[in-house]
């Protein structure tokens, strides 16, 4: 769609200079730059959705609190794991 913008401000541009009416002229220098502001503003606004995350990707909030919980629980785990790790063992020498 904005390529259809860009064509139009250079037919505007081509009817302004091949025009022999000074209104006319003025109307279609006026009609192509916003016709070009249009094109620019089409490319960034293309530019700027194909780049954007899909909404379906977004994390609700019960999901979110349950890989909380989960990264809690594995967080707990390893604690545990490691401080029986590092208590000295039933019939192993103490240094």
């Amino acid at each position: 769609m904005p390529w259809l913008f860009l064509l139009l401000a250079i037919a505007a541009f081509a009817v302004a200079f091949n025009t022999a009416s000074m209104l006319l002229a003025v109307l279609m220098l006026v009609a192509a730059l916003g016709l070009m502001v249009a094109w620019v503003m089409g490319l960034l606004a293309q530019r700027v959705g194909s780049q954007t995350r899909d909404d379906s990707l977004m994390l609700d909030p019960q999901e979110l609190r349950r890989m909380r919980e989960q990264a809690e629980a594995r967080r707990a785990a390893a604690a545990a794991s490691g401080a029986t790790a590092t208590a000295p063992q039933d019939g192993a020498p103490s240094p």
